[in-house]
């Protein structure tokens, strides 16, 4: 994509996964060139894109939405999610070294941090939570494993999930992080992936919409 494009693209997602563009918002060109100040070519290019990433939908009469996600949709991202993390942490298992396993618990205590300070700082968090994360994804060292689950973790649903998070929830989303790392560091494959896998799947029930009985 040109640089207007990219420009374009980068604005759009981040009001995607804000929320500013809620889901089912129709993305009308001629507002958005004027909102990220292109023309509507690049707009265009970036709509394609979002379109490609499943961040947007098109109809059949060619207009463009921001995508829905219902809860089979959810349930089907956070399945491949889990299964892709598992695999990773299995493999980052008979990996990590010393580096890896303080770099985890570095995050881990920025993590803790913003969690008990007084004003929640949600960027610091997301970026603690992604920096765990994308450490045992690189000490997995699989370049075809990474690219598959970066697809999946850009997902507008699982990066809004933290937002829907208590505090409670966000203290045992910590706690389950320095067990992997603890996993990790007895370079435990089986013990790693089981609780990769439940915290992945723990993450899917907070989002998931209450069953009415």
């Amino acid at each position: 994509m040109s640089k207007a494009s990219d420009q374009a693209y980068e604005e759009l997602r981040s009001r995607i996964l804000s929320g500013e563009l809620a889901p089912g918002t129709q993305l009308k060109e001629e507002e958005l060139a004027a909102l990220c100040g292109v023309s509507r070519t690049p707009v265009r290019a970036a709509i394609r894109q979002l379109e490609a990433e499943l961040f947007v939908r098109r109809t059949d009469s060619q207009r463009s939405f921001v995508a829905e996600w219902n809860n089979d949709d959810l349930e089907e991202v956070f399945v491949l999610r889990g299964m892709l993390e598992a695999y990773a942490v299995r493999r980052a298992a008979t990996r990590a070294n010393a580096s890896v396993i303080s770099g985890l618990n570095a995050a881990n205590e920025a993590m803790r941090t913003v969690i008990e300070a007084l004003d929640f700082d949600l960027p610091a968090y997301l970026a603690a939570n992604a920096r765990f994360h994308a450490l045992i994804l690189e000490t997995a060292a699989s370049d075809r494993l990474a690219s598959l689950l970066g697809k999946l973790v850009l997902q507008p649903v699982v990066q809004q999930t933290v937002r829907a998070y208590s505090r409670e929830q966000l203290l045992r989303s910590y706690r389950e992080h320095v067990e992997i790392t603890t996993a990790l560091a007895q370079r435990d494959p089986d013990w790693a992936e089981a609780l990769m896998t439940a915290h992945i799947r723990r993450a899917l029930h907070a989002r998931l919409e209450p069953v009415e009985g």
